[in-house]
């Protein structure tokens, strides 16, 4: 049994109520997932840098929705208003982490690639989840992560 890391994902929701879904297992391969998909256009040479490229070049998926996020700590006003500014619409949240998923678990050539991280597609689908409920409490959604 692996043990949870320190990374996290932080799901936020600007709904008047508390989510009711939550991650059923460690959040840190999403915050790695997203993090490579972002610096894979700078030529990171990692599994899930990889992956990301395929999905946006051969697959045409728009990575857009899961690459808006950053650290929850902030240090000063500038980082403050970015954080104000990650807050996205759910539903094309929602769409493009349950495209993700799907890629990984239909295409061998994805799958091969992530096998270091069997629990993406899954994380990704709960992602998906609570970015539906929050697209149906006509709520906004941000992600951020501490490390």
């Amino acid at each position: 049994m692996t043990q949870p890391t320190a990374t996290i994902l932080i799901v936020e929701t600007t709904a008047v109520d508390d989510c009711p879904i939550d991650f059923m297992g460690d959040s840190a391969d999403l915050v790695y997932f997203f993090s490579f998909a972002h610096s894979e256009r700078y030529g990171a040479d990692h599994p899930l840098a990889r992956a990301a490229s395929i999905m946006k070049r051969q697959f045409r998926l728009n990575l857009s929705p899961l690459l808006t996020f950053a650290d929850s700590r902030t240090e000063n006003e500038e980082e403050e208003r970015l954080l104000e500014s990650l807050w996205q619409e759910a539903a094309p949240l929602a769409a493009t982490a349950r495209q993700v998923a799907a890629a990984i678990d239909e295409r061998p050539q994805l799958s091969e690639i992530t096998t270091e991280f069997p629990e993406l597609p899954e994380r990704l689908r709960e992602l998906a989840d609570m970015a539906d409920w929050a697209a149906e409490s006509e709520a906004q959604i941000r992600l951020t992560y501490v490390i």
